[in-house]
């Protein structure tokens, strides 16, 4: 009996506006920048025709990738509400897969900008096996001071003991797969950002990813306890805007590229598998084939890296030994760079930078529920 299980941040699934950028440049449209606008009436009107264009043919992307899962279950990130989903899934993904997601959950959570973590379902596997909803609890609640997880790092943030944890939410649910529990912890955790302090953004944001995994961890194990050796069904998925090793890029398209993996001495992933308390199923990947994002500033700044997880506990580990993940790069806009032998034929329309189906990758797992 196996279940196909996906995980996909959709970058901003949105049904709203926004008008930010007016007033601050870091949020403006690059398109809306070449032109002379000269009142917030105006900017509303062009950023609203513009939002409209851009996001149709994004979305037959998006749902192109979801597709390509093939997923059963199917963990989302950058999604504005259960509005939203339900709008993207009857007009977009219902063409390409029919009534297959009927099943949508999602929760408020704490991101600033309103992205939520969601989860789809259908109502039974492709081999016919019922998927049966048993239950969703929400996390966002939890505060530095709940779990004892302030640090002075934190504190040298700006983040108090009373903040919440999670930027998003740890959103946790459970099915019956033919009458098997299992468990799924789906995630978004704190973006990177821009440089800050001294650090890069990676650096200057590592202690609030530190704590949300310590988090995670900490849920899971006060519900299924510390034992790895345990028969337990439970996996993470999500992005986790941080990874162990990345890809760095050199070279250019006339001379050719130059991939060099390089490993990170610290990382938050290391909280949830330094110490066999999951496992990272893209690792069993060779290096290069590992990423999930392409990140750019130009030609000084190109790597790729994997920010998306399937994380198992080891009960699943070790009841699915061979199988092997699949990530879904035809929504990539033409501007990734590859490395040799790793191409896909895009999806038609797919642009230099945008459209796209996303920034990030879908990561798709089957598995093995004994």
């Amino acid at each position: 009996m196996s279940l196909r299980l996906a995980t996909f941040n959709v970058e901003n699934l949105m049904n709203r506006f926004d008008f930010s950028g007016y007033r601050n440049q870091l949020n403006e449209d690059r398109t809306l920048a070449l032109f002379d606008i000269r009142s917030e009436a105006e900017y509303r009107l062009l950023e609203q025709a513009r939002a409209i264009a851009h996001a149709d043919d994004m979305r037959q992307l998006t749902a192109l990738a979801i597709a390509d899962t093939r997923a059963d279950i199917i963990c989302l990130q950058e999604v504005d509400n259960i509005e939203a989903l339900k709008a993207f899934e009857y007009g977009y993904l219902f063409k390409m897969v029919g009534q297959g997601y009927q099943q949508k959950y999602t929760t408020s959570g704490n991101d600033s900008r309103g992205i939520d973590v969601a989860v789809m379902m259908r109502a039974e596997t492709a081999h016919g096996q019922p998927i049966e909803f048993v239950r969703m609890t929400s996390h966002a609640h939890v505060t530095f001071d709940d779990f004892g997880l302030h640090t002075p790092e934190l504190a040298a943030l700006g983040q108090e003991p009373f903040e919440r944890i999670f930027r998003r939410d740890c959103l946790e649910i459970d099915v019956k797969i033919g009458g098997k529990p299992l468990t799924v912890y789906s995630v978004h955790f704190k973006s990177m950002g821009s440089p800050r302090n001294g650090l890069n953004g990676r650096d200057a944001t590592m202690p609030i990813r530190m704590a949300e995994a310590k988090a995670v961890r900490r849920i899971i194990e006060d519900r299924f306890g510390k034992d790895h050796t345990a028969d337990k069904r439970w996996v993470i998925c999500g992005d986790m805007n941080d990874y162990r090793q990345r890809v760095l890029i050199a070279g250019d398209s006339h001379q050719g590229y130059n991939f060099t993996p390089v490993s990170e001495a610290n990382s938050c992933l290391d909280v949830l598998l330094g110490d066999g308390f999951a496992e990272n199923v893209v690792e069993r990947l060779p290096e290069l084939e590992r990423w999930t994002l392409y990140h750019t500033r130009g030609p000084q700044e190109r790597h790729l890296c994997q920010l998306d997880y399937i994380l198992l506990s080891p009960a699943l580990a070790r009841t699915n030994v061979q199988a092997m993940p699949e990530i879904v790069r035809r929504g990539q806009p033409w501007r990734t760079i590859f490395p040799p032998g790793q191409e896909v034929e895009r999806y038609p329309r797919a642009g230099w930078d945008r459209p796209k189906a996303s920034d990030h990758c879908p990561v798709a797992f089957t598995l093995d529920i004994a």
